[in-house]
């Protein structure tokens, strides 16, 4: 019997809920994470300076250049040569944190509702655990690791950050599994479509 992308509500929202959780542990309590972003030797000053620049909200890269002429120009490729190199955000406002904790409890769910989706189709009503737990766990780390893997590389993300982070996504993806594989559907669980 095939599986319907409903028949799997309970283990997404079980899902949703511990990945989320799980990235909260992460980043407020445990150790890892605390290396990956370091202060400025002199914060007060950096600020300062880049707050009489009056920069619009946006990523900004230094050094930049906006043509194929710019790039070619000497004063451009002694200043690529020279350094420093770095990219800069500038946020709209103070950061605000119960939004960005609903943004990642939205991201939760829509990595392990198309883990739920494309498990829908491989995988029919009473799949073998293990079978399950291997294709839930492949899809959602897939989701949450490999699509920032090339914007790390293109922004400049040290490779500690990139390791910390999959490492967080590893975790991630056992939960997701976990929590398919022990709530798959059975043929005894599983309502019949509505008209068949």
């Amino acid at each position: 019997m095939d599986v319907q992308i409903l028949d799997l509500w309970l283990p997404i929202v079980v899902a949703t809920v511990a990945c989320f959780v799980a990235s909260s542990l992460m980043w407020m309590v445990l150790p890892h994470h605390k290396a990956d972003i370091k202060p400025l030797p002199d914060e007060k000053a950096y600020t300062d300076a880049v707050g009489s620049m009056g920069l619009e909200p946006g990523v900004y890269m230094y050094p930049n250049c906006q043509s194929g002429e710019s790039m070619n120009s000497e004063s451009m490729k002694q200043r690529w040569e020279a350094g420093p190199w770095g990219m800069l955000t500038i946020f709209p406002g103070k950061p605000n944190f119960p939004r960005n904790l609903m943004v990642n409890l939205f991201e939760c769910l829509v990595v392990t509702a198309i883990t739920a989706y494309l498990a829908s189709m491989a995988m029919n009503v009473g799949a073998n655990t293990t079978d399950v737990a291997r294709f839930t766990f492949t899809s959602a780390f897939l989701g949450f690791v490999v699509g920032g893997w090339s914007g790390a590389a293109f922004m400049g993300t040290p490779l500690r950050f990139v390791l910390t982070s999959a490492f967080d996504t590893i975790v991630y993806a056992v939960l997701t599994a976990a929590a398919f594989a022990f709530l798959w559907p059975t043929t005894d669980v599983v309502l019949p479509a509505v008209g068949g």
